[in-house]
């Protein structure tokens, strides 16, 4: 746990533990000098200030590229070992953490269970807004209980102004079971102390439209939870070059994918990757083991589960045959 700028502002009303306190002070809730005349603006300086201040967003997250390297670092190893990662917010942060945690397996085939989202309020508050449900920890904490998250989990906590009961209560109850923490806001230390064992905070400034951080706050928030699971799932051997080997093929586009991504990495014409693919169980990984090392299915697989998971170790190990 971080112990550095674990100071608050003297003012005691600004008390991020105090639900009932003035949160004006705090970055996130600022007002922007640059949208002071938002309500006069046409369509096309709208649009303008909305594309300059979004950079600043990407800007942010670009400063926080050690913290987020840590955290890539921390759930791959976790995952590794067995344990899992678990998105927990209130509002537009934990919405886009079910959102990430979702589109998890289609892209990389992983078990629905190894990257949750937790949303106060459940899945409801997915469709109909239930802010109020963010100011309860003892929800946090209790969630945190019922799914059993322990030593070997992760829990990263989403909460653009940082001061969310409902995360707070998740990431304590975690921290007692062991887990690894991790926090995510967008104000600095002096607002809101360090309490996690990595913190990552994109200081994306004032909304355009103030205190609403489904702006640039959520948009780090994207970008930041992007690049997480992605990194995540290449340490973990998912991905081959650029391309999404442990692809789910569930429909036809990633069907039309899956044999596309055989064709370029290998000799083969359309109908035979397509066939290829259907031996393997439409699975490209192994689809590339049995047409590089002429192998069968089991076989394939079995040296793909030596090099656990990872094509890249099998292609070091063994030369590639594309012909």
């Amino acid at each position: 746990m971080n112990s550095a700028n674990n100071t608050l502002n003297n003012d005691p009303n600004n008390d991020p533990n105090n639900d009932l306190g003035d949160r004006g002070y705090l970055l996130t809730e600022q007002a922007n000098p640059h949208s002071q005349n938002l309500d006069r603006l046409k369509a096309i300086e709208i649009v303008e200030l909305f594309n300059q201040e979004d950079a600043k967003a990407v800007a942010a997250v670009g400063q926080e590229k050690e913290a987020i390297a840590q955290a890539m670092e921390a759930i791959a190893a976790a995952i590794a070992n067995g344990g899992r990662l678990f998105y927990v917010g209130a509002g537009t942060s934990g919405r886009l953490g079910v959102l990430d945690a979702a589109e998890c397996p289609p892209t990389f085939c992983s078990d629905p269970e190894l990257i949750q989202g937790i949303l106060a309020g459940g899945m409801n508050a997915m469709v109909r807004s239930s802010e109020a449900l963010e100011d309860r920890e003892g929800d946090g904490a209790e969630v945190i209980a019922q799914r059993q998250i322990c030593d070997r989990d992760v829990v990263l906590g989403i909460t653009a102004g940082g001061t969310t009961p409902y995360v707070h209560g998740a990431l304590k109850e975690a921290a007692k079971r062991g887990a690894k923490t991790i926090f995510f806001c967008c104000v600095p230390p002096e607002q809101f102390p360090r309490q996690y064992d990595i913190e990552i905070r994109p200081l994306v400034g004032a909304e355009i439209l103030a205190g609403s951080t489904r702006l640039k706050a959520g948009t780090a928030t994207k970008l930041v939870l992007n690049t997480i699971s992605t990194g995540v799932m290449v340490l973990l051997g998912k991905v081959y070059g650029n391309r999404m080997i442990d692809v789910a093929v569930t429909n036809s586009k990633l069907e039309d994918r899956a044999i596309r991504i055989i064709r370029d990495l290998t000799s083969l014409s359309r109908e035979a990757a397509a066939l290829l693919l259907e031996k393997s169980g439409k699975r490209v990984k192994l689809a590339l083991i049995m047409h590089w090392q002429n192998l069968d299915v089991a076989t394939a697989e079995q040296l793909l589960q030596d090099s656990h998971g990872h094509l890249g170790k099998v292609v070091n190990l063994f030369p590639v045959n594309n012909s």
